[in-house]
């Protein structure tokens, strides 16, 4: 599959609109105008914005000034790619992709110009998205803006996504073949809002497949942190209990790889801390966060900037980490051969970076108006301890460009695998709570299944406590593990977590009860039943048929099917009572008809005989 220079119909350009907001809210061209500031040329489908998102978008389209480390030939052109998030008023984020050109360019006025292409969507598929502005971004300078009603036209022919699912998206002449993030991974909002869209699927991960386990889960985690791998341990202590971090990077593009790369780490958690990958002071949120009165709590965010005036203006953040380098990495700088936990050691313990380390801490993050450093500043103490098993198995190749890449995909293989697996064991200990049932061996299944055991906290700790961690997190943690559940518990990620996980463990259970209804024959449990049970059977089953007329209505697939297994079970169940209780039944008209078999029973689709 060739994705860098499909080919597209130009004949016919036919545009399905609710096909497109699946996927796409429009399309902009957005051009910084050194009078007029940023102004949005063009807007496809057009209408779909406010003026306030309109400036919004406008100023976070484009890096907080044009790049200085290209070299000024007569005629130099740079690009990049970034995303930014913000809040809609309805409550929604909103995802901008934007693919920016910079054109140094001596012989235009003021010597050069800056244009964005942008791709709105209120989903976070940037592994749709950065691939499809790879062929956006130059086909708009190619060919202007009917690139952009090209695009708009292939994108609302696509299928409905399939959440969690590999996906096959026709672009052009080429076909994207993606994995879409699962349902559980998305925001809850956004992910309420899909199950309400008409053929957008939301199934639930099936732990055994290899596919993604939650958002970003391309982004690149070794390449972002590769400066200060020993502190990802703690990083990701930070993202499961929900604290705010500020990550400063020199460029866009490493801001955001640095938010994306931090939210992937915590997979498969819901990441429910806000976060912005690419944040400037025009966000309409900046105002509230640079008028906190000093020592209230800094809301729980995650923010990516590249403009140090924000060092000054969120002193109240507690966590602020440093990536990236202002000019490309050179290789020759690498040593080949070698793993990361050789040099990390030896840089780790050299007398030399221990005195640069204690500099660094006493000089705080304000140090980086001068010069840019990677690094962290906290006061928080990881309780995690870094892998070393891990950092062994890290390679830095050093080579060539071609070599460096494919070293980081292994890199970056090893380091998703293991924070995956780390953070699966962490939330093991939830595990009784999540839990569905199926009916025993002789329990009916036409009663109500038991409820989920019900949670508590201290109870939780409890019990933990005495049980230990498990061998996986022992040899990983510190004596005081069980501080970071407590934590985790009065976090900002924990209840939404655990909310979704409960409702998908109850739809779980139903499915699974439903299922066992659908196979039982009603006929082995009436024989052992008193008469109060079968009139506990009957209500039950009443109750459970009009539950799938309700879903049949709805176009459910199999529900006319059940329905029909059901009317058969009832009236067999009423069969077996004895008469007076059966006209006692009858004298309600709406019974009546279930049992005489209604008319709407038999037009339900889905049913057969």
């Amino acid at each position: 599959m060739s994705l860098r220079s499909p080919s597209f119909s130009t004949t016919s350009c036919k545009l399905d609109p609710r096909g497109l907001r699946r996927w796409v809210l429009a399309f902009c061209i957005i051009r910084f105008d050194l009078e007029q500031g940023q102004v949005i040329e063009e807007c496809y489908p057009p209408g779909c914005l406010t003026e306030d998102e309109e400036l919004e978008i406008a100023f976070s389209s484009f890096p907080d000034s044009v790049s200085q480390q290209h070299p000024k030939n007569r005629s130099t052109i740079h690009d990049c790619i970034f995303f930014f998030r913000f809040r809609r008023r309805d409550s929604r984020y909103l995802y901008g992709y934007v693919f920016n050109r910079q054109r140094q360019d001596e012989r235009l006025k003021r010597g050069g110009e800056q244009k964005s292409v942008v791709i709105l969507s209120h989903t976070p598929y940037s592994s749709v998205f950065r691939p499809l502005l790879q062929i956006l971004g130059p086909l708009y300078f190619d060919i202007g803006v009917r690139a952009l009603e090209l695009m708009a036209s292939n994108v609302s022919m696509w299928p409905p996504p399939l959440m969690g699912q590999l996906v096959e998206l026709p672009i052009g002449s080429a076909t994207l073949k993606v994995h879409l993030p699962p349902a559980q991974s998305l925001p809850l909002l956004l992910a309420s809002l899909l199950d309400d869209e008409p053929g957008v699927v939301t199934t639930m991960m099936n732990p055994s497949v290899t596919a993604p386990q939650g958002l970003f889960y391309d982004a690149d985690i070794f390449g972002t942190f590769r400066g200060i791998l020993l502190q990802l341990w703690l990083l990701w202590e930070l993202l499961i209990i929900g604290e705010a971090i500020l990550i400063i990077a020199p460029t866009p593009p490493q801001c955001c790889e640095a938010v994306a790369s931090l939210v992937s780490l915590v997979a498969p958690l819901l990441c429910s801390v806000d976060f912005r990958p690419y944040f400037t002071i025009h966000d309409p949120d900046f105002a509230t966060l640079n008028t906190l009165s000093e020592g209230l709590p800094f809301p729980p965010m995650i923010l990516g900037v590249t403009n140090l005036f924000f060092l000054k203006a969120l002193r109240n953040i507690p966590h602020i980490v440093s990536v990236g380098n202002p000019a490309p990495r050179s290789s020759s700088a690498s040593i080949t051969g070698k793993n990361f936990a050789q040099q990390l050691s030896l840089k780790k313990f050299s007398p030399s970076n221990l005195l640069n380390a204690v500099k660094l801490r006493r000089d705080g993050p304000l140090c980086l108006m001068t010069e840019h450093r990677e690094a962290v500043w906290t006061t928080y103490s990881a309780i995690t301890k870094p892998d070393t098993a891990i950092l062994n198995r890290l390679i830095d190749a050093g080579m060539s460009p071609r070599v460096e890449e494919s070293m980081s995909v292994v890199n970056n293989e090893i380091l998703r695998r293991h924070f995956l697996e780390l953070t699966i064991n962490f939330l093991a200990p939830f595990g009784p709570y999540l839990r569905p049932t199926t009916p025993l061996e002789g329990i009916s299944p036409f009663v109500d299944p038991p409820p989920l055991p019900p949670f508590n906290a201290d109870e939780f700790l409890g019990t933990l406590s005495a049980r230990g961690p498990g061998k996986f997190l022992s040899k990983r943690m510190k004596a005081n593990w069980l501080e970071l559940y407590r934590q985790f518990l009065k976090g900002h990620n924990f209840m939404p977590w655990f909310q979704r996980r409960r409702a998908v463990a109850e739809q779980e259970q139903h499915r699974l009860w439903r299922q066992a209804r659908v196979k039982t024959d009603i006929h082995k449990f009436i024989s052992k039943m008193s008469e109060l049970e079968i009139v506990d059977s009957f209500n039950a089953i009443e109750r459970h048929l009009l539950g799938e007329m309700q879903q049949a209505e709805k176009g459910v697939i199999d529900s006319g099917a059940v329905c029909l297994k059901l009317k058969g079970d009832l009236q067999a169940v009423f069969n077996v009572l004895p008469k007076d209780t059966q006209l006692l039944l009858l004298s309600n008209p709406q019974r009546a008809s279930l049992l005489e078999g209604s008319l709407q029973l038999a037009k339900l689709p889905g049913h057969f005989v």
